[in-house]
């Protein structure tokens, strides 16, 4: 029985887009093994280049610089989707929760722990905590378009930019003591719900 492929390509862009991600998937992958194996600041791109069996141009191809690599986050266009596709008259903390567990529900153990040991390079390598301003920015910006987006207020609107810090802070405040797991992010959402009772022990 023979299969009779779109006139428009669709099947080979589809095949080129998974190439590309395995690709980009297996540079980071023995990009993080050399990190764990000789450390962050010894590893060049050379070396990562040649361990994904691809060239340094295709390296810059998917990642600017080394730096990039690391910083690049997998889970925003999960977390987008995730947090889009909540009814818009659940309020914006439970829409984020319920997104992050949608999320971390459906991800692999092994995507888990990538992400966990990124989040962790990123807070213990020098040259890469230079760049958590630069994120954390990022991530406000984010999370106040997202949220202006469902409640239907502007993304520079004082309460969506404060509220915004808010939930981006979780993360900032969480990755140096605690992993990165659905658990965690939803008791600081509850604490921070709750309106940040922080009283004598």
């Amino acid at each position: 029985m023979s299969v009779e492929l779109p006139a428009d390509g669709t099947a080979a862009q589809g095949l080129r887009e998974r190439k590309k991600e395995r690709t980009r998937r297996t540079i980071r992958e023995e990009a993080f093994r050399l990190f764990r194996e000789q450390g962050y600041t010894e590893t060049t791109i050379e070396q990562i280049a040649a361990a994904a069996e691809v060239s340094p141009s295709t390296f810059f191809r998917y990642f600017p610089t080394k730096e990039q690599l690391v910083l690049a986050d997998d889970l925003d266009p999960l977390m987008i989707d995730a947090i889009r596709a909540q009814p818009r008259d659940t309020a914006p903390l439970t829409a984020f929760r319920n997104a992050v567990a949608e999320v971390f529900s459906k991800l692999p153990p092994a995507e888990l722990a990538f992400e966990q040991e990124r989040q962790a390079l990123v807070y213990h390598v020098p040259e890469l905590r230079a760049a958590i301003g630069l994120e954390m920015q990022r991530g406000v910006d984010l999370m106040a378009s997202l949220l202006a987006e469902h409640v239907g207020r502007d993304p520079e609107d004082f309460e969506v930019r404060v509220t915004a810090g808010a939930i981006a802070g979780i993360a900032l405040g969480l990755s140096p003591l605690a992993p990165l797991n659905a658990e965690n992010l939803s008791r600081a959402l509850d604490f921070l719900e709750a309106g940040l009772p922080l009283g004598k022990q």
